[in-house]
Parts: C-alpha cells; sequence; structure tokens
C-alpha cells in the first residue's frame, strides 16, 4: 500500500495530478482543494501528498491529499454504504474540509445535498454513518476556531521554503489578518514569501 509520495508535479489538472517519483510517473485522483494547493506550487515544484491506495480486482487508483486530515475524512466517506471513491473525491471537492465536518456533526443533510452527486438519502446515511466517527476530526473545530501557526508554518516548509522564512511569513500574517481562515493565511504568507 502506497501512504505518502513526495516528488516533482509534472503535470495537474482539476481532478488529478502527474507526480514524478525517483523516475516513475504516478497518476493521482485528487480533490479540488487539494488542486488548488498544487496550483499555488506550480508544476515542477517538489510536493508532498497523503496517499489512499484504492485496489480492486480491475483497478489499482491513488488518491492524494494535501492534508492528513482530508485523507482522513475520504476514506472515513469511502466507508459509507453507497459512497465509492470518486464520489467522496466530489464531495471533498464540494466542500472544504472544516464546513463538510460541521454539516455531518450537526446532520445538516440541506447544505450535504447540495454537492453535486449527493441526494436526499445518500445525505441522510453520511449523517447516520458518519455522525459518531467524524467527531475525533470535528473536535479539531471546536478546540481550535482559528488555523494554528505551525500548520501554516508546516505547508510552506512542504511548498520548499526555509523554516526562518516560514515563521517570520506566517507571524507577519498573523498580525495584519488574526481571524483569517487557513487558506488566506497560507496566501497572504506565500505573498510575502515570494516578494522576498
Amino acid at each position: 500500500m502506497i501512504g505518502h509520495l513526495r516528488g516533482t508535479l509534472l503535470k495537474s489538472a482539476p481532478d488529478g495530478v502527474l507526480l514524478d517519483v525517483q523516475g516513475v510517473g504516478y497518476a493521482v485522483n485528487v480533490p479540488l482543494s487539494t488542486f488548488y494547493e498544487l496550483e499555488k506550487a506550480g508544476v515542477g515544484s517538489e510536493i508532498r501528498l497523503y496517499i489512499h491506495t484504492h485496489a480492486r480486482e480491475d483497478v489499482l487508483a491513488l488518491y492524494g491529499f494535501f492534508t492528513e486530515r482530508e485523507k482522513q475524512l475520504f476514506e472515513k466517506l469511502i466507508a459509507v454504504n453507497g459512497i465509492g471513491p470518486r464520489l467522496a473525491q466530489v464531495i471533498l471537492s464540494g466542500m472544504a474540509p472544516d464546513d463538510l465536518l460541521a454539516a455531518l456533526a450537526v446532520g445538516d443533510t440541506a447544505r450535504l445535498t447540495s454537492i453535486p452527486g449527493v441526494g436526499k438519502k445518500t445525505a441522510e446515511r453520511m449523517v447516520l454513518e458518519l455522525k459518531e466517527r467524524v467527531q475525533e476530526l470535528a473536535a479539531g473545530l471546536a478546540t481550535r476556531p482559528e488555523p494554528a501557526a505551525d500548520d501554516l508554518v508546516l505547508a510552506l516548509v512542504n511548498l520548499g521554503y526555509r523554516l526562518a522564512s516560514a515563521e517570520r511569513a506566517v507571524a507577519d500574517a498573523r498580525k495584519e489578518a488574526p481571524d483569517a481562515a487557513f487558506h488566506e493565511l497560507l496566501r497572504a504568507s506565500l505573498k510575502r514569501l515570494s516578494r522576498v
């Protein structure tokens, strides 16, 4: 089983990427949230992805995620009866992980059915089967309303920036917008780093 890949981004599309790992090209399916992060890095950059290997008799497919949390959520989704890897990828593309966890935690089926491909029955099944299972992942939302600086620094380091530069950029971005969401702080930090 492949659980993690690090290599050079050769090709990037909204539903999948091609990653060169020491001369071997891996085609990896990704949700839009991961695609957006990889687009920021750009083709030719070294990236790392958390991988879920989906193996069946006739198919071996890799699903990649920018964060381990996304991967865990994906694996919880495919454990739901009637949700396969493709639909789980669509679900993660249709709603940010934190929003999805919040909707599952409170049983907001109306919000879940706003995702393309998710009907009322699928939404109800997701809430029924996942409400308890996502508590651990959703607990982070209640205990940490703002993204930890460490997560931001780690994301920047994984994109190839030096630790000291990443820490400075995150600290500056946080001073300017203390209540900003993770992706906004990441974008602001990247802007600061690109000026250096």
